[in-house]
């Protein structure tokens, strides 16, 4: 998730597990800490774009190594604030904090690698989009309230922004359930043969989502709102590139480490003389948040590989127009 809400959750966490034995101040500022130590990690360079975004949410999100630091933590600041009685309720409110930073993340698509050292294997649900404001501002209200008040109603107040926040991402599985049974009913009568299939919110809600097929050499893109009137998905054909991956994976490493990262769902093709990486999990047909420039085709077949992030330009208040209104009516 974003950082605003990572942070939301840690103070949230933290001053609902210490309660009355120590200062709210104190408990919202550390789980604010806490909440955001997983993620400094993107200030280390892994060499190029592509190895910086798979390593991302890496041993940082451990959640062995999570739960070894908030030992550590919780202790350091029970002795910092002369609170040395509390030590072991700081440590658990440091442990609830570190650890539910990874599994937070785990309801985005992104990949969140949990199981370091014992696997590398990336898990995203991809339930919730990382940005949304429905789950995010129940937690800041609750903060705010425990924070102004500093009484019990504050403290219920902060419990109640949690229990809301969490039914949201509970509402999410169970919207993304629903939609995933439409899909794969449309897949089949439209017999569309397609193994793997992926059902993600779409940007800032959990009414519209979107899916996309795997097949062989092709993938379907397709998008469904919880108020559409029917239960029928119009799908759009693509090529995923499979020839092209397999001819230039040797001579680009990149290829088959954004593949196992992604799943599979990746697709490579040619613009001109380019050729172009795309992740297909997040964003949207031509629209992708993680497209990465490989280099011309004369360059790869040297062994000569530049890996580049391309920047998404995207008209906001287009897109954010067109989201609003498919999520209220189905076109055509």
């Amino acid at each position: 998730m974003d950082s605003v809400s990572q942070i939301a959750l840690g103070s949230a966490l933290a001053i609902a597990t210490l309660g009355r034995r120590t200062a709210v101040w104190k408990a919202a500022l550390w789980g604010a800490v806490a909440g955001t130590l997983p993620d400094l990690d993107v200030f280390i360079d892994h060499g190029n774009a592509l190895a910086n975004m798979v390593n991302h949410r890496g041993n940082s999100h451990s959640l062995l190594y999570l739960f070894g630091l908030s030992i550590l933590l919780g202790w350091s600041i029970a002795r910092l604030h002369g609170e040395s009685a509390h030590w072991r309720r700081w440590w658990l409110a440091m442990a609830l904090v570190l650890v539910t930073h990874p599994i937070l993340d785990w309801f985005t698509i992104y990949g969140t690698q949990l199981l370091r050292p014992f696997s590398t294997q990336a898990y995203g649900l991809g339930s919730i989009f990382v940005i949304d404001p429905l789950y995010t501002l129940p937690l800041l209200v609750g903060i705010v309230l425990a924070l102004c008040r500093k009484s019990f109603t504050g403290l219920r107040a902060n419990q109640v922004g949690l229990l809301l926040s969490s039914l949201y991402l509970a509402w999410s599985v169970l919207a993304q359930q629903y939609v995933t049974g439409i899909a794969q009913a449309s897949l089949a009568a439209q017999r569309i043969a397609a193994p793997q299939l992926l059902v993600t919110a779409t940007p800032f809600n959990t009414l519209l989502w979107r899916a996309v097929a795997l097949g062989d050499t092709h993938y379907w893109e397709g998008y469904y709102s919880v108020f559409d009137k029917d239960r029928e998905m119009v799908w759009t054909r693509h090529d995923r590139g499979t020839a092209l991956q397999a001819q230039y994976a040797p001579q680009a490493p990149a290829v088959q480490q954004l593949a196992n990262f992604a799943r599979g769902y990746v697709k490579l093709e040619p613009e001109g003389d380019e050729l172009f990486l795309s992740d297909l999990r997040m964003g949207s047909e031509g629209r992708y948040s993680f497209r990465f420039l490989l280099g011309s085709a004369a360059d790869l077949a040297a062994g000569r590989v530049n890996v580049e992030q391309q920047a998404l330009e995207l008209p906001v208040r287009e897109a954010l127009g067109e989201l609003w209104q498919r999520i209220w009516r189905k076109p055509g």
